[in-house]
């Protein structure tokens, strides 16, 4: 069993580090690709050479330890020499599944953290529960909504396969007593009334005004719809498949009337169906048509697929369905839906009382 950390020259004088493994007769490679070494041209370029350099020789370290722990089933004393944000680092570089953005997201978090408590070199021996316990504080104090939350979930994560590769002799998770708060933030849907609305409003973009319609009748997140090719969709079969870019789900849906009206004609299949702006130019024209129908709630792009989960919701579609319909990985984020669903049913019978 081996680690071995080489060099190899690159055509523009960089130079890639990669990791030789050797273990039980097989012999594989890992490229560093995060830790390149440029041709020096000046102070700053030496010290980040020098930095990428530690780091690799930390990495080699790790997956030496990694492989030790794995074979003889021992916890090594890798923990006292590798720093906690470089493992975490490579463990998020071969990571396949569909959450790696948080995952780095998570990290990003940490480190900052780190250096704002000037602990940026960080080992596993020094990652204590009180540590852990002040980056919860620094979530909470950093992030709105659920997010400190999700961020701590993929942090644990980590440290916990950090502990069952044998960098720490203890999961200091279990001694962690301070819990992450934080409640989804409330987003205002609109009704199908609202939409009726809204479309009887003017607006300056046809495209604007089409594009995020059809979200609101689809449930498409806004990089979906700016995508969405004419391939994407079949306005004989009243059908849209696609694949969804944030969670790389395969979506198929049904496309009903108010869509298909919206399409019009089926287009070129290489060509977009809508020809949009940029994000923050779509939301302007949105904040401003919302404005001119006299909507008092705040809509951005990403309401017309909360506004899709919450009307299917309402109008009694059943919570698996409309999982599927909006492409959900877990039926928890489609149960945000079903209580707004149900507060619209209360404020509907309130409407109604009679004095007694």
């Amino acid at each position: 069993m081996s680690v071995t950390l080489r060099k190899r020259k690159n055509a523009d004088e960089s130079t890639t580090l990669r990791l030789d493994i050797y273990d039980n007769g097989r012999r594989w490679v890992e490229t560093l690709k995060h830790l390149k070494i440029v041709k020096a041209a000046n102070v700053a370029d030496r010290e980040s050479n020098k930095q990428n350099l530690q780091q690799a020789h930390a990495i080699r370290i790790a997956r030496a330890n990694e492989l030790e722990s794995n074979g003889y089933n021992v916890t090594s004393e890798a923990g006292k020499k590798t720093i906690v944000t470089v493992w975490m680092q490579s463990y998020i570089d071969v990571y396949t599944k569909k959450d790696k953005r948080n995952m780095q997201g998570a990290l990003n978090r940490f480190n900052a953290f780190l250096l704002e408590t000037k602990t940026t070199t960080l080992t596993f021996g020094n990652l204590s529960a009180l540590l852990i316990e002040d980056f919860i504080d620094y979530l909470e104090s950093n992030s709105t909504g659920e997010g400190a939350s999700s961020y701590y979930n993929r942090f644990k994560k980590m440290v916990k396969q950090a502990y069952r590769k044998g960098l720490m002799k203890s999961n200091v998770l279990d001694f962690v007593e301070r819990k992450v708060k934080g409640k989804a933030k409330k987003k205002d849907t609109l009704t199908l009334d609202e939409l009726g609305t809204l479309a009887a409003t003017p607006t300056k973009s046809s495209e604007v005004r089409k594009a995020f319609l059809f979200s609101c009748v689809t449930g498409l997140r806004w990089c979906d719809v700016k995508s969405l090719k004419w391939s994407n969709v079949n306005t004989v079969n009243k059908q849209m498949s696609l694949t969804q870019s944030k969670t790389s789900e395969e979506v198929s849906t049904p496309l009903n009337d108010t869509a298909n009206k919206i399409l019009g004609e089926q287009g070129d299949p290489k060509k977009n169906v809508f020809e949009l702006p940029t994000a923050n130019g779509a939301n302007k024209t949105l904040k401003a048509w919302v404005k001119r129908a006299k909507i008092k709630k705040k809509i951005t792009w990403h309401n017309a697929r909360h506004s899709f989960g919450t009307n299917l919701i309402f109008n009694d579609v059943d919570i698996l369905t409309t999982s599927k319909l909006l492409g959900h990985t877990s039926m928890k984020y489609t149960q945000r839906y079903v209580r707004t669903a149900e507060e619209m049913k209360q404020r509907g019978t309130d409407s109604i009382n009679i004095d007694m």
